[in-house]
């Protein structure tokens, strides 16, 4: 790694003047789209009179989305590169101001959509073929009839809302900037300071002292405010569960996944299927136990690595090959695609330097190409990265291709099938062709790890946030007791007889902030579900299935999640898509076990 970004090599870079050549350019668009946010008001007398009326207000909002889109990408993915940089930092802040100011001028777009008749919707459409370039669209708004109030009290929740929805982050500043846990003594006998940011890190410690120190010490300082965090709690899933309620829904679960187009039989399968099959998770518990030579295993031991990450290291070059000859099973369109977006087109930011955003991810907008941005250190790791990377941006790339603006976007429901599709395919064949006990050890514990920690550790999450959210709306109210009380009783379900529950686990849910994201852990575990499902369909299938999954993959926002995911042969209404991941689980631990043990 250099820390000077300027001495990495500009094939390893991404070239932005692709967005915009220079600061000259991106201000005039930005200029335009202010043009354009001062106009779109005058939509509001015209866009309910007419076929022509209707067409003109949908085609400058997209055309306005569009712009903000690409101007936000600019501002964003300059300012991730140096994130000390004030003045993509300022650009950034002017972006928000703008995306901000354009939903304040189209905010009579969706009831104006809502109270247009359907007979008079479908004569439009007869006059005016075009809408139904817009027929999705339209559609999304208009679904949600039954659940909008009159024009007075919409506009009295409306502002009613700027007074609510602050408990994320009053617990994100209270858990991250004023709680202090103090200090433990790390592997070397010296204090240190244990942070949230720090905690998972000190529980992946070969030495069992650090580990229970630092869960011991985190849930040391978060019982002392287990009040406070109640409080909170309480308020703001009573906030949902009652708006819920106001709008006529027969829950908040029910109002928070009718936005993804599901039903809660979709959340309840998942649920009731993962603890049919947690002896399978229970399994994977006492294999740990086993390499690891513990007689108890404990919560605080659950994140210590089963063994060493893999030494063997892979160039970036030799990364994107390993990447493209996965790949190659998905076609000729796909894989000659993604070599051209890696090899030339520089999608991919690959080198860490200083002030860089870390992590990685996949970016981009209809009018931009995709933009990964990686912190590449020629791990094994960091090439499965790439290829979970690569899979959101073709998942985008045929989206993009296959769609008008307006349909291109696929929805969070179905935002990690593409990626975690890759990184299976990947995994898999690396296990099938490695020559390597050690390598092979380390990527089916690349594997266990995910499924583990996404499938059913988000289950756990997404089971807690139903059943709280329950609770409240049978008139409870919860108090720190309470949630501790059921979140012990899941958590020691879902880690079973084999692992010691300790107590201090049930304060853990007062540091999972996704508990304020009204309902969203359980798409991580259906999305790992599909993808393992259609991992599955292609080994089994070959090039006969392709086709399908390609098709999924150009359904883009066009479909519901659910439709899309037909079009790949996936049906989330059935457990047996959820049973899939389970039993690649179930023999992922398998294969470790038999390798293990006969290289021990």
């Amino acid at each position: 790694m250099t820390e000077n970004r300027a001495d990495i090599p500009a094939k390893y870079k991404w070239d932005l003047t692709a967005i915009y050549p220079d600061m000259d350019a991106f201000n005039a668009d930005y200029a335009r789209a202010e043009e354009m946010i001062a106009a779109f008001p005058a939509h509001e007398a015209t866009m309910t009179k007419s076929a022509e009326g209707l067409l003109a207000a949908l085609e400058d909002s997209q055309a306005l989305s569009r712009l903000i889109s690409k101007l936000f990408e600019y501002a964003s993915l300059n300012s991730d590169l140096d994130t000390g940089d004030n003045t993509f930092l300022a650009l950034s802040g002017r972006m928000m101001n703008l995306a901000n100011a354009a939903g304040a001028a189209e905010y009579f777009v969706s009831p104006a959509l809502i109270s247009i008749p359907d007979e008079t919707l479908e004569k439009w459409y007869a006059e005016k073929p075009e809408l139904r370039a817009y027929e999705r669209t339209i559609y999304e708004s208009r679904r949600y009839k039954k659940y909008t109030l009159s024009d007075e009290n919409e506009k009295l929740l409306a502002n009613l809302r700027r007074g609510m929805g602050g408990h994320s982050g009053i617990r994100s500043v209270f858990a991250n900037a004023d709680l202090d846990f103090g200090y433990i003594r790390g592997e070397d006998g010296k204090k240190t300071h244990l942070t949230d940011a720090n905690y998972v890190a000190f529980l992946m410690s070969p030495d069992r002292r650090v580990r229970r120190a630092a869960f011991t010490k985190m849930y040391e300082t978060y019982k002392q405010f287990g009040n406070t965090f109640a409080a909170l709690m309480n308020e703001y899933v009573k906030e949902r569960t009652t708006v819920s309620k106001v709008r006529g829904y027969d829950s908040s679960l029910q109002c928070s996944v009718f936005d993804d187009e599901v039903t809660p039989d979709i959340y309840n399968n998942l649920v009731d299927t993962v603890n049919k099959n947690l002896p399978v998770l229970y399994d994977y518990y006492k294999l740990k136990k086993e390499v690891l030579g513990l007689s108890k295993y404990h919560l605080y031991d659950i994140y210590t690595p089963l063994i060493g990450s893999s030494t063997k290291k892979y160039s970036y070059e030799e990364a994107v090959e390993e990447v493209l000859d996965a790949v190659q099973v998905l076609g000729s369109e796909y894989h000659d695609t993604l070599e051209d977006g890696l090899k030339n087109r520089k999608w991919v930011d690959v080198y860490p330097n200083k002030g860089k955003q870390s992590g990685a991810y996949s970016a981009g907008s209809y009018d931009t190409q995709p933009y990964i941005l990686m912190n590449y250190t020629d791990t094994l790791e960091d090439v499965s990265t790439l290829a979970h990377e690569s899979g959101h941006s073709m998942h985008s790339y045929f989206s993009k291709i296959s769609n008008t603006p307006q349909d291109s976007r696929y929805t969070i429901f179905v935002a990690e099938v593409a990626s975690t599709v890759n990184e299976l395919i990947f995994c898999h064949k690396k296990l099938r062709e490695s020559a390597s006990d050690d390598e092979k050890l380390s990527i089916l514990n690349q594997i266990m790890e995910t499924y583990k920690g996404t499938l059913f550790r988000q289950t756990m999450f997404a089971e807690f946030e139903r059943d709280m959210h329950a609770m409240s709306e049978a008139g409870e109210t919860l108090t720190k007791d309470l949630l501790c009380t059921k979140y012990y009783e899941i958590v020691k379900r879902y880690f079973g007889p084999g692992v010691v529950c300790d107590a201090d686990i049930a304060y853990e849910w007062m540091r999972i902030p996704h508990f304020y994201m009204f309902f969203y852990v359980y798409q991580y575990a259906t999305c790992i579900s599909a993808a393992s499902s259609i991992v599955k369909r292609i080994e089994s299938e070959g090039e006969a299935y392709i086709p399908h999954y390609l098709d999924f993959l150009r359904c883009g926002g066009s479909k519901s999640p659910l439709d899309s995911l037909k079009v790949a042969g996936i049906d989330l209404t059935d457990p047996a898509v959820i049973e899939d991941a389970i039993a690649d689980f179930a023999d992922t631990i398998k294969q470790f076990r038999e390798i293990y043990n006969a290289a021990k």
